[in-house]
């Protein structure tokens, strides 16, 4: 693992205690973007916690963009996300929902 992407778990697991976590760097899939360029990478995180219990997909977004708020301006150009609580993540809900099939 980079040492981006130790970073970017190390602040996720301090501000959700998540009950699952997991980190994709997808830099290489964005070589030569303009993004890229600059060296700040691409991830994509499925983030499971009881925190995001009665949030919003939004609202769930925006905390985990605050909690990573320093890396985004440093180390993260781009943040792909998946937040569910551990009933979302457990199996199927309604089309549409956040732990639904899309």
């Amino acid at each position: 693992m980079s040492r981006r992407s130790d970073e970017l778990r190390a602040a996720l697991d301090r501000a959700f205690a998540p009950v699952e976590l997991a980190i994709e760097d997808e830099s290489h899939l964005h070589a030569g973007h303009a993004g890229a360029a600059g060296g700040a990478g691409h991830f994509r995180v499925r983030l499971v916690s009881e925190r995001f219990r009665g949030l919003s997909r939004v609202a769930r977004h925006r905390v985990i963009y605050q909690s990573v708020s320093e890396l985004m301006s440093t180390e993260i150009h781009a943040l792909s996300i998946e937040a569910l609580t551990p009933e979302e993540s457990a199996g199927p809900g309604p089309a549409g929902s956040p732990g639904g099939n899309p």
